[in-house]
Parts: structure tokens; sequence; C-alpha cells
């Protein structure tokens, strides 16, 4: 069977889409390849750090400055997830009613 452009498109945000569970050992390779990308970016006073989005159960990065403490960058922005959680909230309240 021969697949079109769409179904490939498909298939890969259904990939993308997917939440890993992290177990432990995973997460120790995590937190050591966090160090090291910090150690690379002491050169650019910055560091990066992974905080989670409370409401969408998914984290985002931030670039940080070390002399001042401003996020530079937050990938996805923390403004754009608030956003999401807020349109799943509203979406829910919608779904959910009763009549």
């Amino acid at each position: 069977m021969k697949q079109g452009p769409g179904t490939t498109a498909a298939n890969e945000q259904n990939t993308t889409n997917k939440q890993v569970e992290l177990n432990p050992q995973t997460k120790s390779d995590l937190q050591n390849e966090i160090v090291g990308i910090n150690k690379w970016l002491q050169s650019t006073n910055t560091h990066v750090k992974f905080t989670l989005h409370e409401d969408l159960n998914e984290y985002y990065v931030q670039v940080i400055n070390d002399q001042t403490n401003e996020v530079i960058r937050e990938i996805p922005s923390k403004k754009m997830m608030d956003m999401v959680a807020k349109m799943h909230e509203m979406i829910g309240l919608l779904v959910d009613e009763k009549r």
C-alpha cells in the first residue's frame, strides 16, 4: 500500500506528541547532559534551566544570564504554554458542561 505525503506527516506528528516517561537511569543521563551543556555555555555567561509547566506537565527550557539572572530565552515560551493550558481548560469547560 502506497502512503501519501499526508499520512507521513500525521505519523510524524503522532510521534512528536507522545510524552516519554523517563526512568531513573534516563533522568541521570539527562542531568549529566545538562551539566555538560552548562559547562559549554560558561564562556557565554549563560546557563540552561529545565522547568516543569504545572498545568501541562511538560518541560520548557530557560536560557539564563549568569550575571543578571535574567531569562534570555524560553523554549517553548512560557507565555505560549500558558495559552495552550488556558485553551485546554476552555475546551474542557465546553466538553464537560452538562445540559
